[in-house]
């Protein structure tokens, strides 16, 4: 129990929202603090006692708070002691990711592996917060992308669209006067230059005649 704490109290509180930990402990991991993020998504439609109920429920998955902080509150020249990780981990998950979870019926997390590591052949994996701001700046530039480069629908559509009016145009040359009048020119062409293939063979057989 206190290694889940622990996990969850460095997921919570990481800048990235991802930790490395091995592939056993983040499949334990990530039923236990999807457990208190469900908590937080509740809390958000409650008020009051309730409220405080959910986030007292809560603090069981991470550490406690400083234990000698009341004691020193009021002495003179005694600074209050810094918020352990685990109180900061339960402002963050009822401020920010009840917040980001609240119409999400579930899975909060993702688990990737990330294969095995040198020494004692232990399976690694990275389990992280989905909806993370790093994967939605990454979807924003995809989409960006996809909306300025043309899809290769779009390319085939275009293609083939000009392919159509290209031959439409061959088939209006075709029919039109001038292409008419040049067929007819190359015709006549043809004629005359068998009328005169013709001639030399007439003219040679009427000279063996003779």
């Amino acid at each position: 129990m206190s290694m889940l704490r622990n996990l969850a109290t460095s997921l919570i509180n990481s800048h990235e929202e991802r930790i490395v930990t091995t592939l056993p402990k983040a499949k334990e991991l990530r039923p236990f603090i999807e457990r208190a993020i469900t908590l937080s998504c509740r809390a958000r439609s409650l008020e009051g006692a309730q409220a405080v109920h959910l986030r007292r429920q809560a603090a069981g998955f991470f550490h406690a708070g400083n234990m000698q902080q009341a004691a020193l509150t009021g002495k003179r020249g005694q600074l209050r002691l810094p918020r352990t990780a685990g109180v900061a981990a339960i402002k963050r998950l009822f401020d920010e990711l009840g917040e980001r979870y609240r119409d999400r019926p579930g899975g909060y997390t993702r688990i990737l592996k990330l294969g095995t590591r040198e020494g004692d052949n232990a399976e690694l994996a990275i389990i992280e917060l989905v909806d993370n701001p790093r994967e939605l700046e990454a979807l924003e530039n995809a989409r960006k992308r996809a909306k300025h480069s043309p899809s290769k629908k779009k390319k085939s559509r275009d293609a083939k669209v000009a392919k159509a009016s290209g031959q439409a145009k061959v088939a209006e040359e075709a029919d039109s006067p001038a292409a008419n009048e040049t067929v007819e020119a190359a015709g006549s062409q043809a004629s005359e230059s068998a009328e005169e293939v013709e001639k030399p063979e007439s003219q040679t057989a009427e000279d063996e005649a003779k």
